[in-house]
């Protein structure tokens, strides 16, 4: 109390006026009419500026919420596909039935993830992802956005993951040309972070321009039938009996943020009957 006493004749003059500032303002309000308007409309308009900006920052993080929900509502769509699932039997001949959820078991799964670091300038460019071991992230899992194929899991902390994107030298992804079913391998030249190559289609094939180009599904990395990109332009390689196949990638890579890691529930046991073919003998000379 003593204090508050000494505050008071400390700073008596400041605070009288202050209190007759007051006193005086509030009577300029109430009975002068353009000064009160005035203040009104100041009033509003920072009042107004104030809750446009709590409700931009209520959007962004409400946004955010809504992002995750539907990824995870995409993810188990996408896992209801059939090319997501093996079936347990063929249809056999035109009368037999049609195949029902009970005839397949699942294949593969997604877990959905996002970006938070990029690069797409540099001759190889690697992604992190939010996602890791804990989510069940494993080193050699394909990754896909809505729009198409990302690139491959290079490693894997617990909490964090690192993308080889599509934008690398050595992404060697198994693609294939829709409509004919064409295979060949998907290549980046450093370039252009838009356009690709696929590498291996024999020039003897005739090739539409903007044929869609997808995912093979060969090395359990990816399903058949991911998109990839589409053909932009075909050219012969001098000496080689094969195209150069320019693609234009159906993902941006400088704006991709959100995405799914694929995950192939049956690959350890499609490797581990690999491993018993044998290797070809080696013939007497």
């Amino acid at each position: 109390m003593r204090n508050f006493l000494a505050f008071i004749r400390r700073f008596r003059v400041l605070l009288f006026f202050a209190l007759l500032q007051g006193i005086a303002l509030t009577i300029l309000f109430t009975f002068s009419t353009f000064p009160r308007s005035q203040y009104l409309t100041t009033a509003s308009t920072v009042s107004g500026t104030v809750m446009s900006w709590s409700n931009d920052v209520t959007k962004h993080f409400e946004l955010s919420g809504s992002n995750k929900k539907l990824q995870e509502e995409n993810k188990w769509l996408r896992e209801q596909l059939t090319v997501n699932k093996l079936a347990l039997k063929a249809p056999m001949g035109i009368d037999s039935v049609v195949l029902t959820k009970d005839d397949f078991i699942q294949r593969f799964e997604y877990i959905p993830g996002e970006i938070i670091s990029s690069t797409f300038s540099r001759r190889n460019n690697y992604f992190t992802l939010n996602i890791g071991k804990k989510q069940g992230v494993e080193r050699g899992m394909g990754v896909i956005s809505d729009q198409g194929v990302v690139g491959v899991i290079h490693n894997v902390s617990e909490h964090f993951s690192v993308i080889k994107s599509c934008l690398t030298k050595d992404i060697n992804v198994d693609v294939m040309i829709s409509s004919s079913r064409e295979p060949g391998l998907l290549k980046w030249d450093g370039v252009d972070p838009r356009r690709g190559s696929m590498i291996g289609v024999s020039n003897d094939r005739s090739i539409k321009k903007w044929s869609q180009i997808v995912t093979g599904g060969k090395s359990g990395i990816f399903p058949r039938g991911i998109p990839v990109g589409k053909v932009a332009k075909t050219a012969p390689v001098e000496g080689q009996p094969i195209w150069d196949v320019t693609v234009l990638f159906a993902e941006n890579f400088r704006t991709v943020q959100y995405i799914y890691v694929v995950k192939n529930i049956l690959k350890s046991e499609q490797e581990k009957l690999e491993e018993t073919i044998p290797d070809d003998p080696i013939e007497d000379e």
